[in-house]
């Protein structure tokens, strides 16, 4: 690497070296559409670089595949996320994490590891949907003492918008692909939240849990006070 460059060319990846100093928070690698050989050029140049490393929509097998060149790499099944943690991350602050069914979870999971890795406490309100509203509503107190809360919903996805009109904190709504026909793989939960009435609410892409959890730790950490 030239001493004047901020990123790591490995031909097939540039890894981009700088983003901790522009924005407070590392890459992350996207581990889907790679090989595993792929996988571990680009692990070994962060660790050598000192850095944190974050891998998403990771497989199982790529993690026992890794693990085996790695120490203390950590794998969230559910999440399907990879962690490498070679500088501790203080946390603080607090995100509430709710779903509307268990099926909402592995997306609600991604966010909840990704908000923990970019250094914010959660707590997780799991299968707390409108089907029995009774659920949220016994748990919203505990959930307006959050700093933001992500709300992951599929079927209509109306999780998001109802919490947003109880609180006064910022909620980011995820769309999830969970549902039957007519709910298209999350496009019906996606325009439900997006056309919904309740102010302060912000939608990502359908199972986009990383942007929620990255999103969230942002706002979370600015509340906070954290550098």
């Amino acid at each position: 690497m030239d001493k004047n460059e901020k990123y790591i060319d490995l031909e097939f990846a540039k890894l981009d070296i700088d983003r901790f100093k522009r924005r407070g928070a590392s890459e992350a690698v996207f581990c889907e559409c790679k090989t595993n050989e792929q996988l571990e050029t680009i692990f070994t140049a962060f660790k050598n670089n000192d850095s944190n490393i974050i891998g998403t929509r990771a497989s199982a097998e790529q993690f026992e595949f890794l693990k085996v060149k790695f120490k203390n790499l950590e794998y969230n099944e559910a999440a399907r996320v990879i962690t490498l943690i070679q500088n501790p991350v203080e946390k603080v602050g607090e995100i509430a994490i709710c779903t509307g069914g268990t099926g909402d979870v592995p997306v609600a999971e991604e966010a909840r590891a990704v908000a923990e890795f970019f250094g914010s406490n959660t707590k997780r309100y799991y299968d707390i949907g409108v089907a029995g509203i009774h659920r949220l509503l016994s748990n919203i107190e505990e959930i307006k003492k959050a700093n933001v809360i992500i709300a992951v919903a599929g079927m209509e996805g109306a999780l998001g918008g109802i919490i947003a009109g109880l609180v006064d904190i910022p909620v980011i709504a995820v769309p999830t692909s969970v549902g039957y026909g007519a709910s298209f793989n999350g496009l019906s939960a996606l325009l439900t939240m997006l056309n919904s009435c309740a102010e302060g609410m912000t939608v990502v892409n359908i199972d986009n849990g990383f942007n929620a959890g990255y999103s969230a730790s942002q706002i979370n950490r600015k509340i906070s006070g954290a550098k």
